[in-house]
């Protein structure tokens, strides 16, 4: 992100009107008609009769008096805001089974614009909106994506009002800009609970940090509860083993920043519905041997969000390694994950059906999150064509940000 901070020396002032003492005077027009003078008192005429003697001294006077003002603009000073953006755009060719249209498709998946800033010491705001990409997956709109009012008195103690992530697996607390896969939300496991706007839901939550544990509990409005009493209650407990990561947000992997060895269990429910989740990630950076990743999770959800069916539970496995050398101005990363989910339905005639996804990518790291390049083929295939139906999709993406 990029930080735009007012210096309380950096006020600045219009330039004056006053002519300088030793700027030539422009040349008088010969042919030009004379103006007839006016008297002795005039203010634009000093005492020995030279035009402009009182513009000066006023000028003066107008320089005396501003030195106060530019020393009280000088003390005042506006507290740091932070602005960023972010951008993911890709080619997609899909490729349907039983004779279905294949696509090619150029999307513009997500643009979001990162606002932060603090009121106080202990009061600060953060607000981001995020375009919804273009049709058909998205409907070429621009929403309000966060928008919270965060206390904070230490690692321990903070709060969290507005709209934001609540307490719900890694795999949604990182997203998809720090989503160490290209093709995140398309297995059937990952971040399968009911949101109100990407992931986000509106409430209030305490997080607090110790030492080597998180833990968040919250209470929000998703869809189906907005205009009824019911309330949807979160949590989250993680414990870091290695490294330890500071903050709520998360992200999919450090590349090789950290050495991680990370297990969070997490839950939802509104009126006897639920859902849970418990995830795993292990990340090492060898000596001179570049940095592996290992990602996994299991979810189930009944009768409370998922990907399809009425009640669904599932799991993936994801691996991945970040070459050390550098290749022109970044570094290669291969990365497998295979994801399997079981989809239950309480009515129709096939009450079931299994999804089972390979995800296989070539992604090329130039600055980790900032700007990256992501070659991507999945292979998605169902029992019974019920949840959906087989296909394959070639893709390569870009993000950037800043």
């Amino acid at each position: 992100m990029r930080s735009h901070q007012f210096e309380p020396s950096g006020a600045r002032f219009a330039p004056t009107l006053c002519p300088s003492p030793g700027r030539a005077r422009p040349q008088r027009d010969r042919n030009a008609v004379e103006e007839i003078p006016r008297s002795a008192g005039d203010a634009t005429r000093d005492d020995a009769g030279r035009p402009g003697g009182g513009l000066v001294a006023a000028c003066f006077g107008a320089v005396l008096l501003a030195a106060p003002l530019s020393r009280a603009f000088a003390d005042v000073s506006l507290p740091p805001i932070s602005v960023g953006a972010g951008v993911r755009t890709d080619f997609e060719y899909t490729d349907p089974s039983g004779g279905g249209k294949k696509t090619d498709d150029f999307n513009l998946d997500s643009i979001r614009l990162y606002i932060n800033g603090k009121v106080t010491d202990h009061i600060s705001f953060m607000f981001n909106t995020e375009y919804e990409g273009s049709p058909p997956a998205g409907n070429n709109a621009v929403q309000v994506l966060d928008a919270v009012a965060q206390f904070s008195w230490g690692d321990e103690l903070n709060i969290w009002a507005g709209r934001f992530l609540p307490p719900s697996d890694r795999a949604n607390l990182y997203g998809p800009y720090y989503a160490n896969q290209w093709a995140v939300y398309r297995d059937g496991v990952q971040d399968g609970y009911p949101s109100t706007a990407v992931g986000r839901d509106n409430g209030v939550m305490y997080w607090g940090q110790f030492g080597m544990f998180k833990v968040a509990v919250g209470a929000f409005d998703v869809p189906s509860t907005v205009g009824t009493s019911n309330v949807v209650s979160s949590a989250r407990v993680m414990v870091d083993l290695w490294d330890k990561e500071s903050g709520y947000y998360l992200n999919g992997t450090y590349y090789g920043d950290k050495d991680l060895l990370a297990i969070g269990v997490d839950g939802q429910s509104e009126d006897g519905n639920k859902a849970y989740s418990a995830d795993f990630l292990l990340e090492k950076k060898l000596p001179n041997a570049g940095v592996v990743d290992v990602e996994s999770e299991y979810a189930k959800y009944d009768h409370f969000g998922g990907y399809a069916g009425d009640t669904s539970n599932g799991y993936y496995v994801l691996g991945s390694y970040l070459f050390p050398q550098v290749v022109g101005v970044g570094r290669f990363q291969p990365l497998l994950k295979y994801a399997h989910a079981d989809y239950t339905f309480d009515t129709g005639p096939n009450p079931k059906d299994t999804q089972k996804t390979l995800d296989v990518e070539l992604n090329y790291i130039i600055k980790q999150f900032n700007a990256r390049i992501s070659l991507y083929y999945l292979d998605v295939k169902y029992d019974h064509d019920v949840a959906g139906i087989d296909h394959k999709v070639v893709g390569l993406g870009l993000q950037l940000q800043m």
